[in-house]
């Protein structure tokens, strides 16, 4: 099958799936080699680009959004289409905080003398070619782009068709930064179209990792769909659990940040559970209609104030992705964690107590990418953890988990530099190993 896209010159190419993975792989290779100092150039011509050209990508979103259609979608997706001033000033916080932060590619994880005068090294190394493929937000062009830039990967996005007009400006933003540092544009690569994407998948010679970034739907797709690795997450069912031992005001404030800041994100919290104990549960509940949350509760929660709806089964499990929150009472820890694993996605959870020992069971015991204690689970980001940017949150185990930053986009290869050493000189009563670590300064 093939696909046609403009490049950024203007020239209308077709490109075979085949074609796209052999150029991709090819600027890899090469701006892993390029060195640090041209990945950083080309981060500096990012954050200037996003700045000059503020307008243009604004404009070209405004597109997207006047599309015939977009009215007509969940309000959760709508939100995470736009791109504002705001978000753009974001992004361009993350490239920054990429270009301050040490070039990660190449650095040794650990340095062993194998004998004298020879050493062996594990360094990081890029993972290659990677296919992400996300749903709606184009502001993950810019963080999935700048991390791969970073790291020495090459990248092949798929964004949502909502976004077709934001996505081609952004990834025609990023291809022109690489050109003026001096490297290869094909190492970011937009990709158009199901069929695409579906050639991509068999591309296991060629593609090195799979991403997908949005619904539990589309990563089980991709992943009954090819056999390249596939670093999905599940929903994004967070938890806040309100202990006994918690201040009423921090429990309201945690818990309404928590689902209202950005209720279209998967960080945000989708169920409350309140310990049977805490005293001032009708409080929080009262805190979370006064704004504007949709409280659906058990028969507990119902009573604590008027206008919480009567909670059905699959309410719990269910990321809502709007001002809508699920909430129980439990009758303590072991209670609330029981039903954390039974209805929970591994995503973000959050207990809100002023009991030490309580929390630390809580953080020890729930099995989450990301655990919190007294702070909303809307910290569950990349650019918050610090990492600059995301190019999305894992909630499996290999080989990252939460919050994939710079270090989740590295390999490793192992490099050993000798002086005419043959392992023939080592054995009884000849040569020992001496396996002696050295300082990786």
């Amino acid at each position: 099958m093939e696909a046609s896209l403009d490049w950024p010159t203007g020239m209308s190419t077709v490109f075979t799936a085949m074609d796209r993975g052999t150029l991709a792989r090819g600027a890899h290779r090469r701006l892993a080699a390029a060195g640090a100092s041209t990945r950083t150039e080309v981060l500096r011509h990012l954050e200037r680009l996003l700045r000059e050209r503020e307008a243009d990508l604004l404009a070209a979103n405004k597109l997207d959004l006047d599309a015939p259609g977009a009215d007509e979608l969940p309000g959760p997706i709508l939100k995470r289409l736009a791109l504002t001033p705001s978000k753009l000033e974001t992004l361009r916080e993350g490239v920054r905080v990429l270009i301050e932060d040490p070039d990660p590619a190449g650095q040794p994880l650990l340095r062993r003398e194998l004998d004298d005068g020879l050493v062996l090294e594990q360094v990081r190394v890029p993972i290659g070619v990677l296919l992400i493929v996300f749903e709606s937000r184009p502001d993950a062009v810019i963080q999935i782009g700048s991390l791969a830039l970073r790291t020495g990967n090459a990248v092949l996005m798929k964004g949502g068709s909502e976004a077709l007009h934001s996505n081609r400006v952004l990834t025609d933003l990023l291809r022109d930064a690489v050109t003026e540092a001096g490297a290869d544009p094909d190492v970011v690569q937009n990709v158009e179209g199901r069929e695409a994407v579906t050639d991509l998948l068999e591309l296991d010679e060629y593609i090195d990792l799979v991403i997908p970034r949005g619904s539990a739907e589309l990563v089980r797709s991709i992943k009954s769909s090819s056999r390249i690795p596939v670093l999905g997450h599940a929903d994004g069912i967070c938890h806040v659990f309100v202990d006994a031992a918690a201040d009423p005001a921090m429990a309201a404030r945690v818990t309404v940040d928590a689902k209202t800041n950005y209720v279209a994100v998967c960080n945000a919290a989708e169920t409350l559970l309140l310990h049977r104990d805490f005293p001032a549960g009708t409080a929080v509940v009262q805190a979370l209609l006064e704004a504007g949350v949709e409280v659906r509760g058990d028969d507990a929660v119902q009573g604590m104030a008027d206008g919480v709806i009567a909670a059905i089964e699959s309410d719990f499990g269910r990321e809502f992705g709007d001002l809508v929150i699920a909430a129980r009472v439990v009758d303590g820890l072991e209670t609330a964690i029981d039903h954390i694993h039974s209805y929970g996605s591994a995503h973000t959870d959050t207990i809100v107590t002023g009991d030490s020992e309580v929390a630390r069971r809580f953080l020890e015991s729930v099995d989450a990418s990301s655990v919190f204690w007294n702070a909303s689970t809307r910290f569950a980001d990349g650019f918050r953890y610090g990492l600059g940017a995301e190019v999305g949150i894992a909630t499996g185990r290999v080989h990252a988990r939460g919050p994939m930053g710079a270090e989740g986009l590295f390999t490793t290869k192992w490099v050993l530099t000798g002086n005419g050493h043959v392992v023939g000189d080592y054995g009884p009563g000849k040569r020992s190993y001496t396996h002696r670590d050295l300082p990786l300064d």
